[in-house]
């Protein structure tokens, strides 16, 4: 069984800039990885037909044959580096400097992948034969659009009658000590666009025209004041947020015809994408008809809320978290999205990896010895799960 470093192999992956939707040779050198350990390997490349998306390596291998299968999830892609000037090392040649690995990649993801096929090797050397099975479900396309990743991937293993048992995602979960948070849920996300229609004219004539601004300020101030709910114990309160407000109008004497803004609610259990859009189209389509305004929503549903209800499975990782680490975890839903949200239609999952703190930033970097303490998490999730 060949001995695999978790540091070793996080440097050779940061290595590669693969940048969304840029696979840059990564999915690959992994997969060649995993060969080595005895992992039937299998890279699914997807392609949206519908959509102007670029092509996406994945991959999905499996050691083993066995029930229970149990699957790491994770990403090789990342987000771009920004200006290299501003960062201390070149981001794609890791460097280690007061023991921290720097490097894009080095928080969020890369470094976890490491870890855990590190710890499968380890627990590989020590138990040869094992009851059960070990999985990988690792995408390129986490951070860009998520069309031709792990939620085509998941279609493929429901189509394929692949089951998985339970799945540990391995983004990094910890605000600012590893060991302080594991996320078993998420809140879900919607995005919209908010078109009004009114009718262009002269600023000197306004009552020959119709401005669609004051309308969609309207609408605006409505959709902002109009508290969602209070949360509740596993998820703060849902909320809708403007991101942009845009008339595409350079004359100062001119009325528009057209206003437009753009917002994104994240949402508890307590709502679906589908109770939100109802009312958000309540709010839209009344005002406009009060100002005999005409109007158009695009929504964008990026995932549902979940929860995943703490099993035998979670309880156990969170006590070898605070055996390893000496911090007490807790249960979070906290955060953005994650992959996690198309994982759970075919498993249970939790999500613990590294610390956020770094992610996306300037000098992204790991420590060391957090490196080393998150394989020997992994590896004992391993051992436990297996017995």
């Amino acid at each position: 069984m060949p001995n695999i470093n978790e540091l070793t192999l996080a440097k050779e992956l940061i290595k590669f800039p693969s940048v969304t939707p840029k696979d840059a040779g990564a999915i690959g050198f992994l997969a060649k990885q995993l060969k080595r350990l005895g992992f039937n390997c299998k890279i699914l490349e997807f392609k949206d037909k519908n959509k102007k998306s670029k092509p996406i390596k994945n991959i999905y291998a499996r050691l083993g044959k066995r029930s229970p299968n149990l699957c790491y999830a994770g990403h090789t892609d990342v987000v771009p580096p920004g200006n290299f000037k501003d960062w201390t090392v070149n981001p794609f040649k890791p460097t280690i400097k007061k023991n921290h690995l720097i490097g894009r990649g080095a928080n969020d993801m890369k470094s976890s992948i490491a870890c855990f096929v590190a710890a499968v090797g380890k627990f590989l050397k020590k138990r040869k034969k094992f009851n059960g099975s070990i999985s990988f479900l690792i995408t390129g396309d986490e951070e860009g659009l998520a069309i031709n990743g792990t939620k085509k991937v998941v279609d493929y293993l429901k189509k394929i009658n692949e089951r998985i048992d339970f799945c540990i995602v391995g983004e990094p979960t910890n605000p600012n000590r590893l060991g302080e948070m594991i996320k078993i849920g998420r809140r879900g996300s919607i995005s919209g666009t908010i078109m009004i229609l009114g009718s262009q004219g002269h600023v000197a004539y306004p009552h020959l025209s119709n401005n669609p601004i004051n309308t969609l300020v309207k609408i605006c101030k409505k959709l902002n004041e109009q508290k969602l709910d209070r949360g509740n114990k596993n998820f703060q309160p849902s909320n809708l947020e403007f991101t942009s407000i845009n008339v595409d109008n350079k004359a100062t004497n001119v009325i528009p015809a057209v206003a437009k803004a753009q917002f994104n609610v994240r949402f508890n259990n307590l709502h679906t994408s589908s109770s939100l859009k109802k009312k958000i189209n309540t709010v839209v389509k009344n005002l406009s008809k009060r100002s005999k305004c005409k109007f158009k929503i695009d929504y964008h549903v990026s995932g549902e809320s979940f929860l995943t209800k703490p099993d035998k499975t979670i309880y156990m990782a969170k006590k070898i978290i605070r055996k390893i680490t000496k911090v007490k975890p807790v249960f979070s839903t906290t955060g953005g999205t994650s992959d996690a949200r198309f994982i759970r239609k075919i498993s249970p999952c939790l999500e613990f990896g590294l610390v956020n703190k770094t992610m996306h930033k300037i000098d992204e970097c790991v420590s060391l010895k957090d490196l080393k303490n998150l394989t020997k998490i992994y590896l004992n999730i391993l051992e436990d799960y297996f017995k």
